[in-house]
């Protein structure tokens, strides 16, 4: 047996290449991966060690119009993605749609403590008591305002103390709370 072909198996006899199946799985990920790269922005792109064939790949990609020739060039910018490390790829792409989620859950957050709070005057005390460093004076007249409005009959509500007090109420549950 000549050494080539002993390298090609493992100490049990068993073939340690991998199987046409897997091969082919790696390939459709690495191509999905490619595909999450065309939805990213490219501030965050540039921050990314590509190289510049996939870059002009990536910028075909948008230019492209045709469903076909999108189509192409994905499975070009697959092939492009066998030469490079995916890791880091993949770290910015969770990293990005982490901060995506991040920020609806800070929406659905807000929207949350909005409705407490016009519903209710306990709930005015625990955001104070939660967000020490808020205005609590300009915190109680928006609430004053939206609970206002919101009593008015429909067709006289005008939902611009609602707004307001979303407004105020989303960059203080962005900040960092201190514990």
């Amino acid at each position: 047996m000549s050494s080539d072909l002993t390298d090609d198996f493992d100490d049990d006899g068993r073939d340690a290449r991998p199987s046409k199946t897997q091969r082919k799985k790696e390939m459709h990920e690495l191509q999905a991966l490619g595909e999450a790269l065309t939805e990213m922005p490219d501030e965050r792109l540039e921050r990314l060690e590509l190289p510049e064939s996939l870059r002009d790949a990536l910028r075909e990609y948008h230019r492209t119009r045709s469903h076909e020739g999108r189509r192409r060039q994905m499975q070009y910018i697959g092939k492009l993605m066998r030469r490079v490390d995916p890791e880091p790829i993949r770290e910015a792409i969770a990293e990005m749609r982490l901060g995506h989620a991040m920020d609806t859950l800070v929406l659905h957050q807000a929207e949350h403590w909005r409705a407490e709070l016009i519903a209710s005057d306990d709930a005015v005390t625990r955001w104070i008591a939660e967000h020490p460093g808020c205005d609590v004076q300009q915190l109680r007249s928006l609430v004053r305002a939206a609970r206002k409005d919101a009593a008015a009959s429909p067709e006289q509500r005008n939902g611009r103390a609602y707004r307001e007090l979303f407004q105020f109420i989303k960059p203080l549950l962005q900040e960092p709370q201190d514990e």
